[in-house]
């Protein structure tokens, strides 16, 4: 069995020593992995390859943007980026996703394909989160740059359970296993996508109702998904 293995992400070349050495290497090297590396720039539709835009309702930084996601998924697997997820898991790594545990890693690895897309800026569009990707997954409570250290650390927790990579398959059985609110839902450019609009409180340059709906949708996706930080 081969794992094909597809992570879109902005710094393609953050990934190109973990995916040559190790585990992951090993992996490669024996056909057990087929690991392919999408970069975001490279398939963006703008014009000048931008990936990110400025958030609507504003705030520092950048957001990822759905469109840029959307076609770079298309132009590799020429089907509807809504429906890939139909097919095989499609992740987005997020500090807000579940926390990668040993069982994660297990499920995971009875797929063939697996899909990562990677965040990098201050965030990405929500649209991302709630039409493309069938999962979310994170390393635990704490902040990276971007999620191709965190694609790298999945993948490896994933490869390093399927049969052929390890050296000693028996040691599989012996191995152990900051606070406040999550973010608030973050959008950027086009403001509707495919019939997927931004909420119009945050085009409506109202600040002081961008900040009340911000802060009852972290609110809310804070007792959700992690009750344990209220």
């Amino acid at each position: 069995m081969t794992l094909e293995a597809h992570v879109f992400c902005t710094l393609p070349e953050m990934l190109l020593s973990p995916l040559s050495a190790g585990v992951l290497g090993r992996a490669v090297e024996a056909g057990v992995l087929d690991a392919n590396v999408h970069s975001l720039h490279s398939l963006s539709p703008d014009p000048h390859h931008k990936a990110d835009d400025t958030p609507y309702g504003g705030g520092p930084g950048m957001v990822l943007r759905v469109d840029v996601v959307a076609h770079a998924l298309e132009a590799v697997f020429d089907k509807d980026a809504e429906k890939l997820r139909e097919d095989f898991p499609v992740i987005l790594l997020t500090p807000q996703g579940e926390r990668l545990d040993q069982e994660i890693a297990r499920e995971l690895a009875r797929a063939d394909t697996l899909v990562f897309i990677c965040g990098r800026y201050e965030g990405v569009d929500e649209r991302i989160r709630r039409h493309i990707a069938g999962r979310e997954i994170s390393l635990g409570d704490f902040v990276l740059a971007g999620g191709e250290i965190a694609a790298c650390a999945v993948l490896e927790a994933v490869v390093r359970l399927l049969p052929g990579v390890l050296g000693n398959e028996e040691s599989l059985a012996e191995e152990s296993f900051a606070a406040g609110l999550l973010e608030y839902p973050q959008y950027t450019r086009p403001a509707e996508f495919r019939g997927w609009r931004v909420p119009d409180v945050l085009t409506s340059g109202d600040h002081g109702k961008i900040k009340a709906f911000r802060e009852q949708q972290a609110l809310e996706r804070t007792r959700e998904r992690r009750p344990d930080l209220l």
